[in-house]
């Protein structure tokens, strides 16, 4: 199939949208970040230049088929601290009105997990209420890129929405393990690649030095002292946890202790963060963060990813390059995309904006946010909200909801 369509990519970061939908065949025409160092990672990978530009309701844009982007989720990543009113929560509205203000054919919209339950599920409505009064139709899945072929159990929430028409959602390609359920979607299906197939083929590591000239970023820090005592002891699987305490970090320890200290009941702890992580070379990796390589282990080695493991596990090509500081690299790493789950997505779009597109009225077609049959408080409020404002009568009663059942 010829893929002759544009498309446009809002906070588009490192560009990892952007290089899935180019694989698939689309047509850039317009990016934007406000990131520096993403506008240069972007320039450098990419003949069409990025815009450095903070994105306002306002902003004047091209025309394209599809507009993508995923808006900077530190507002609401359940990575580190959720900050209700955080300015940046503001820009899932700002893509919203952007796209009903300029109505693509279609839209893609991606962001972490907690956009569900953040500010009491308001998140969810800002997104949806301005693209349902523009005429679209709206499948909003939280899924796990492991079964999309993504070597990493990475959950994150898509919304797909056509212009008087239903994208629906593309099925699961792979079969994954490593996590609680996963092992259940996707029965039959290939596995998803895991961390030794993904890393396979890279140079040897080297250690950072200040003469290192290291343009494929595949150099990590030497550990010393307890540091390297930590990793040497950690077994496949295992993280900070299954350490003796002694050899606790003491931010760790803080960390561990907090909820406990400041008088929250055990009910409502949770558990201990993870710290040091060694990956399980045999399985797909956990969660690529902006901090991955100060706290994932390379599953034999004893030393942490490098920056270019981060990139192959988010499925970045190796030629892909990475502008700014260590830190910003890492975050451009982190927060983008993965490529691959990019361009199945974008192709599983082409097939409605090139073949015969499922005319239907606008609406929330789908709300598929838990594989599981009880949810979360929070979610459940998100639920009961979504479902009250949004959906049939008839379809209320389900946990995982779809209209066209």
């Amino acid at each position: 199939m010829k893929i002759d369509l544009t498309f446009l990519d809002l906070f588009c970061g490192a560009g990892g949208l952007s290089a899935g939908f180019q694989a698939a065949g689309y047509q850039p025409i317009f990016a934007a970040d406000s990131m520096p160092a993403a506008v240069r990672t972007y320039d450098l990978n990419f003949a069409h230049n990025a815009t450095l530009e903070s994105l306002t309701w306002n902003t004047p844009l091209p025309t394209a088929d599809v507009f993508v982007g995923g808006p900077p989720c530190q507002g609401f990543s359940s990575a580190g601290r959720r900050a209700t009113g955080d300015v940046r929560n503001s820009l899932v509205a700002v893509f919203a009105h952007l796209v009903a203000r300029h109505r693509p054919k279609a839209f893609l919209f991606e962001n972490v997990e907690g956009f569900l339950t953040g500010d009491r599920g308001q998140w969810v409505v800002d997104l949806i209420d301005p693209l349902v009064r523009a005429g679209y139709c709206i499948n909003i899945h939280k899924i796990n890129a492991a079964h999309y072929g993504v070597p990493q159990h990475r959950k994150r929430v898509v919304a797909l929405g056509g212009l008087g028409w239903n994208t629906g959602f593309p099925p699961v390609t792979h079969r994954a393990i490593g996590i609680p359920g996963a092992e259940h979607v996707g029965i039959g299906l290939p596995c998803s690649p895991t961390v030794e197939e993904s890393l396979d083929g890279l140079p040897a590591a080297k250690p950072r030095t200040r003469t290192l000239l290291d343009p494929l970023d595949h150099s990590y820090r030497l550990m010393r002292d307890d540091d390297l005592i930590r990793i040497n002891t950690l077994k496949p699987g295992q993280t900070m946890k299954d350490l003796p305490e002694e050899l606790w970090h003491k931010t760790y320890r803080r960390r561990a202790y907090r909820r406990v200290m400041d008088g929250t009941p055990t009910e409502h702890r949770g558990g201990a963060p993870a710290g040091l992580r060694r990956l399980i070379g045999n399985q797909p990796s956990k969660t690529i963060t902006s901090g991955a390589t100060s706290e994932f282990v390379h599953p034999i080695e004893d030393r942490m990813l490098t920056l270019r493991e981060c990139a192959r596990l988010q499925t970045f090509t190796d030629d892909f390059r990475f502008e700014g500081t260590l830190s910003e690299k890492a975050l451009l790493i982190g927060n983008a995309v993965p490529p691959r789950l990019a361009m199945l997505l974008s192709l599983h779009l082409a097939k409605g904006l090139l073949g015969r597109p499922d005319y239907s009225s606008p609406g929330l077609k789908s709300f598929i946010v838990s594989n599981a049959s009880i949810m979360s408080p929070s979610l459940k409020r998100t639920y009961n909200i979504i479902a009250e404002k949004y959906l049939p009568d008839n379809v209320r009663q389900f946990s995982l909801l779809d209209t066209t059942m």
